[in-house]
């Protein structure tokens, strides 16, 4: 299997994030790259970094899943922040269009509460080059499948699923998922995107909601009571062309890895019957119980039956890093997946 990062992606670093409303160190950084790195090599894997972390065939791309504002936002925000009198040395929002704004707005602090839908996005004067360095991570890994690979994997942080064509949150700027889709779109007919993570994709389901030829699936800790509160349940099916072709499966806090894995038997059972020529997994390691973001219960075998049952599966794969947080398990959650899926 080929694995994919690129160093760029150190780039994006922010510190803290806000938490309950107190400042807390941010689990989102560059560790999570070196943990999940030793986690390859106890699988026996090795990265290659791509050649490009930005080029126009990239932004093309891009294009095709974010608004060309909100990737303009990203680019432009920071200077444009530190412009304004007592500005902080990080992008944050202060205010947010709740309920759904009617106008666009010039200034910063408008942008950046329409923009950034939580406090977990601080953006740093490079944190748009680290963004693009992920997005050109997964972009390499599609394209290799693309070239003749079955499988490959793209270490990508910060990690997507969160963020939608026009909104970042829970750490996530550009989607690296969608992206990775998007990528194997330009020869396969149909493509779909798994995710396992603890979290609902929100802003995945949110780029191909209304189509068809990209199913998107999701298990995770039920919205009711967990991050992202406001989407993921199983009454969202797409809309318009893409009406049953979003399947949520929310789980109660707290579940353990055999619901988890009765949940991912469902969640491929759909999967399959959508017929994809290729498939994205959105790989989330934080349903570990010992995740600092932890909403589920799962123990580390778990993670080999989850590798096992998308092996299974046959067919040409992108495996997209999205959640799994600082632990002393995170590269063994890794490198037990990885040993599934080559069982």
């Amino acid at each position: 299997m080929k694995c994919f990062y690129h160093p760029g992606q150190a780039l994006h670093a922010p510190p803290t994030f806000l938490l309950r409303g107190q400042p807390a160190p941010s689990p989102e950084g560059p560790v999570r790259a070196e943990l999940l790195t030793q986690g390859l090599a106890k699988a026996g894997l090795v990265l290659t970094a791509p050649v490009e972390s930005d080029s126009p065939k990239l932004r093309k791309r891009l294009e095709q899943i974010h608004t060309p504002r909100y990737l303009k936002f990203l680019e432009t925000i920071y200077a444009r922040w530190q412009t304004l009198p007592n500005a902080s040395e990080f992008v944050a929002p202060n205010i947010h269009p709740c309920g759904g704004g009617h106008h666009y707005p010039s200034h910063p602090v408008g942008q950046a509460g329409w923009h950034l839908h939580d406090m977990a996005c601080p953006l740093s004067a490079t944190s748009f080059q680290g963004a693009l360095a992920s997005a050109a991570t997964a972009e390499a890994a599609a394209e290799a499948v693309l070239d003749g690979e079955a499988v490959t994997y793209a270490l990508c942080r910060p990690p997507g699923h969160h963020a939608g064509p026009e909104r970042a949150g829970g750490f996530c700027l550009l989607n690296n998922s969608a992206l990775a889709a998007t990528v194997l779109r330009e020869r396969f007919a149909k493509v779909a995107i798994i995710d396992v993570d603890l979290h609902h994709g929100n802003g995945t389901q949110d780029i191909f909601y209304a189509r068809g030829d990209v199913w998107t699936g999701s298990l995770h800790a039920d919205p009711s009571d967990f991050y992202p509160f406001f989407w993921g349940g199983a009454d969202e099916e797409g809309s318009d062309e893409g009406v049953g072709a979003n399947v949520n499966l929310p789980l109660p806090v707290g579940s353990d890895g055999e619901v988890y894995l009765d949940a991912l038997v469902i969640l491929i059972d759909h999967l399959q019957r959508f017929e994809p020529d290729a498939v994205v997994v959105a790989l989330g390691l934080d349903a570990h119980k010992e995740d600092p973001l932890a909403g589920l219960n799962v123990e580390t075998e778990a993670f080999i039956e989850v590798g096992k049952r998308l092996a299974a599966l046959s067919l040409p794969m992108v495996i997209v890093q999205e959640g799994g947080y600082p632990t002393e398990h995170l590269s063994a959650n890794l490198a037990a997946f990885m040993q599934g899926f080559s069982a």
